[in-house]
């Protein structure tokens, strides 16, 4: 049986915010550059290991995979399939907007500018196939909450509303097995 790691980037400022990133490319806060501190001092304190990080490009997560690099010493690949949703005209507005919260349960619906949820779960699901066609090579993925309730779905059955309501914390490290 195999597995791999998922860390959520560290807190953005539009995380504090409460604005939806997508595709936005926003930094981290200082907040979130400790915390990705502290999840490689996790990472190696529970004796976790790691082949590689798998980062998207965008900075909050890159920075934070990079973080982590150099704390680990586990190299660091970018792979731009790991980019959060296109969300479209929903960058930069709030987070728990109404408008939003129903249009996040339109999954084959492109949100107008961006991608629909479809289209991101088989880009998403096309790095998890590559990933679990191989158990004896352990990954970290550095990347985004959106993603992560992507690759819930991929191992677990859920609902429409545990999927759209589904999150994991800033900097929280998740193990899943395959």
């Amino acid at each position: 049986m195999g597995h791999f790691y998922f860390v959520r980037h560290g807190e953005s400022l539009w995380n504090v915010e409460n604005k939806i990133c997508g595709k936005t490319d926003i930094d981290l806060t200082e907040k979130g550059y400790r915390q990705a501190e502290e999840a490689a001092k996790n990472f190696m304190d529970q004796g976790l290991h790691a082949d590689i990080i798998l980062s998207s490009p965008l900075k909050r997560a890159l920075h934070t995979a990079e973080t982590i690099s150099r704390i680990t010493g586990i190299p660091l690949k970018i792979d731009p399939r790991l980019i959060e949703q296109d969300f479209g005209k929903y960058e930069g507005t709030a987070r728990d907007g109404e408008e939003f919260r129903i249009a996040k349960t339109h999954f084959l619906e492109r949100y107008e500018n961006g991608e629909s949820m479809f289209q991101t779960a088989h880009r998403i699901y096309t790095v998890l196939d590559e990933i679990t066609a191989d158990p004896d090579h352990v990954v970290l993925i550095a990347a985004h909450n959106g993603l992560a309730r992507i690759i819930q779905s991929y191992f677990h059955e859920m609902t429409n509303e545990e999927f759209a309501s589904f999150g994991i914390a800033n900097c929280e490290i998740r193990r899943f097995d395959f």
